[in-house]
């Protein structure tokens, strides 16, 4: 009975399909060869739209529900990524172009996941801005110099079809894919 009754770590993200999520994994090994810094391939490619929270293993039906709820009626649509770009002293990420679409979307599950599930309310300070880490925490300060150096003018233009949304749970050492919510409405327009 303990076991169902656990909370779980869990986060609601954006992943794109292989062959880009490769190719961002690509970018995660390539720090850790060079830097020794290998927290970001923890978790595969993402775009995170709600950070990691706990939540009862018993009650993940209701999780799921909400989620199916909230993703079915969503459009599928492009998001462009271009580049790279930093959070100083420790994070590199691969930069998203158009920041607008993925923050209303953003801002409606968040809507929904505080209306429907209690969710804390979000702080006004806390500002979504999109992107895919590829060096995070475990990237030392005089690392990350030398990592910003490294990516900071490297090209990279890729695009991926938004088409679910993922639901992932932590196993105790990573991140894993725990469930997919096809988006299944009609673009505007």
């Amino acid at each position: 009975m303990e076991a169902v009754t656990r909370k779980k770590h869990y986060f609601i993200a954006l992943v794109p399909e292989s062959p880009l999520r490769d190719t961002v994994d690509d970018f995660k090994r390539e720090i850790k060869r060079r830097y020794g810094a290998a927290h970001a391939l923890k978790s595969p490619a993402h775009i995170t739209l709600q950070m990691p929270f706990h939540w009862l293993e018993s009650e993940e039906h209701l999780l799921e529900k909400c989620l199916r709820e909230f993703a079915t009626p969503q459009a599928r649509h492009t998001v462009n990524l271009n580049g790279f770009d930093c959070f100083s002293p420790r994070v590199i990420f691969v930069k998203v172009a158009d920041h607008l679409p993925l923050q209303q979307l953003q801002h409606a599950l968040k809507k929904e996941l505080v209306s429907r599930l209690e969710f804390p309310e979000p702080r006004e300070a806390a500002k979504f801005h999109p992107h895919m880490t590829i060096a995070t925490r475990d990237l030392s300060a005089s690392d990350f110099k030398q990592a910003w150096e490294t990516f900071r003018s490297r090209r990279f233009h890729a695009s991926f079809i938004a088409g679910s949304l993922f639901l992932l749970k932590h196993n105790g050492k990573t991140w894993d894919i725990f469930m997919e919510f096809p988006f299944q409405g009609l673009p505007e327009g």
